[in-house]
């Protein structure tokens, strides 16, 4: 199975935002970042904005960010959401030609099993399980109680 190029640019946006998400993320950076076409990208934010998993801000400053939490961004969600459809081959689509080999055909069987165990992964997965933990701090801060006057 392999996920289209829309599905590749909306998982490294999230994980982008996941990784930064004190700032607002312009989609310049993120295209430079990937080497990735900057139109391309604004079609995946604008999906991303439209479904409610990012917010945008417009403006000189402007720019755009989670609009949830990465532990309530469900990966399987989210691959669902960009991806057009599952179909493993021609026979999983109902507009397709018929295939003359259904009546003794269990591959259909195995590839939808397949599929589900696939999203059934991705389902077990939040952006924050994504995400690199941050590094510890090197030295603890010190606070030291003034003396009263």
């Amino acid at each position: 199975m392999r996920l289209t190029s829309f599905t590749d640019y909306t998982l490294r946006t999230l994980l982008h935002l996941g990784s930064n998400r004190d700032r607002l993320v312009t989609i310049q950076e993120i295209a430079d970042l990937h080497s990735i076409s900057k139109n391309h990208l604004m079609k995946v934010v604008n999906e991303l904005a439209r479904n409610g998993v990012v917010e945008t801000i417009r403006g000189r400053n402007g720019g755009f960010r989670l609009a949830h939490e990465p532990e309530d961004i469900n990966i399987g969600a989210i691959v669902r959401m960009s991806e057009s459809d599952f179909y493993m081959a021609e026979c999983f689509d109902p507009e397709g030609k018929p295939c003359g080999l259904v009546k003794n055909c269990s591959l259909k069987g195995v590839l939808g099993k397949a599929t589900k165990a696939y999203l059934d992964e991705l389902d077990r997965h939040t952006l924050a399980s994504l995400l690199p933990e941050p590094a510890p701090r090197e030295t603890p801060i010190a606070f030291q109680r003034k003396k009263a006057a």
